[in-house]
């Protein structure tokens, strides 16, 4: 009897000793989370599940680990087993889909949002999730019903906003983004991303001193966004502020935007400026990045002719030609370049060829420069 009562007694101190040990990894496992040492974390939670494994939880912490070191298939797997533990398991669904729209399967992200919106139909994420998967596929008008439903739960995030915006932004209905960009700025006032959507928009119904004012204030709240200065030089340009759309271009560049047009916009602005060379360095910079860019070329012939140097703007001219053999502008300033450096035949021959192609300029200078 006292055998029995010593095997009972020890099978029970094991299973407690079990226990505790899984609660000791799952510790271990949370600290090195919270560390960021997300490869201790995967071990220690690995260890947990070997002693406890139907623990939903446990596994979706590892996927959130796995995740975290952008292992989308692990954590993925891990994911779908915290599901299969717990299919209504909401916030499983949602991490799920997270994962499967990096990797770029929106189609599947969306099945998962739906499953977590089935579950908890009242969770204003859920929908803003799933029109981000919509949003990713362009299903714009998709995307702007599950905004809608998520501002409908939730009026007071302004980011609900930003997101709808953006959507009709991209359908082009510019005057209702307008609007939700708006709302998004009453409910943040410094909200600097949603100043510069609102002013992109502004800028599309060519309203550049709204945009300039927008961008102007995004550019207060947040004076490391290369994009913005080059966004309000474009605006500055078209209203023929060359000084200050050179001002803004230059910032940009000196905060390294990515966006390489800057380049041949501030060489443009020079250009109307009557800074040829320096324009010639812009448009010789931007087409180092674009070689194959038809008007770059054309702009620094133009700049090379206002220089007198007739023969370097007719090798920028004929690089065009060679690009685009129907660009009849180019054939007309080439031709001109000849007729100076006392090359009528070539001159007069351009000027025939960009007459075939359509161009009346053509035949005026025919009759003053090929008599």
């Amino acid at each position: 009897m006292k055998y029995y009562l010593f095997i009972i007694i020890f099978c029970f101190i094991g299973i407690i000793c079990s226990a505790q040990t899984d609660q000791v990894y799952l510790r271990n496992a949370h600290i090195n989370e919270m560390k960021k040492d997300f490869l201790g974390a995967i071990k220690d939670y690995s260890k947990a599940i070997e002693l406890a494994p139907k623990n939903a939880e446990t596994y979706r912490s590892r996927g959130s680990c796995k995740s975290e070191l952008k292992d989308y298939y692990g954590a993925i797997t891990d994911y779908s087993k915290a599901i299969e533990l717990e299919p209504k398991y909401a916030y499983g669904y949602r991490v799920r889909g997270s994962c499967k729209e990096k990797l770029e399967d929106y189609y599947g992200a969306i099945t998962d949002y739906s499953k977590s919106i089935e579950l908890e139909p009242d969770y204003s994420l859920g929908y803003i999730f799933r029109g981000d998967g919509k949003f990713f596929l362009k299903d714009y008008y998709g995307a702007i019903a599950d905004y809608s439903k998520a501002i409908e739960l939730n009026p007071n995030d302004e980011d609900y906003f930003r997101c709808r915006g953006t959507a009709k932004y991209l359908l082009k209905n510019y005057y209702e983004a307008i609007a939700d960009f708006t709302k998004a700025i009453d409910l943040n006032p410094k909200f600097a991303y949603a100043y510069y959507l609102r002013g992109s928009c502004k800028s599309e119904l060519k309203d550049n001193y709204g945009a300039i004012a927008d961008f102007s204030k995004a550019i207060e709240l947040a004076p490391e966004d290369a994009e913005t200065y080059r966004v309000r030089g474009s605006c500055k340009s078209k209203l023929k502020d060359n000084y200050g759309a050179i001002a803004d271009f230059s910032k940009a560049i000196e905060l390294k935007t990515e966006d390489v047009s800057v380049y041949f916009n501030r060489g443009l602005s020079k250009f109307k400026i009557e800074e040829y060379q320096d324009a010639i360095m812009d448009f010789s910079k931007f087409i180092e990045k674009k070689p194959d860019y038809v008007d770059a070329y054309l702009a620094r012939g133009s700049a090379k002719s206002m220089l007198i140097d007739h023969r370097g703007a007719i090798l920028d001219f004929t690089k065009v030609i060679e690009l685009n053999p129907k660009n009849s502008h180019a054939y007309i300033q080439r031709g001109l370049s000849k007729i100076i450096l006392n090359d009528n035949i070539g001159g007069c021959l351009d000027f025939s060829k960009a007459g075939e192609l359509g161009d009346k300029e053509a035949y005026e200078n025919i009759k003053e420069y090929c008599k």
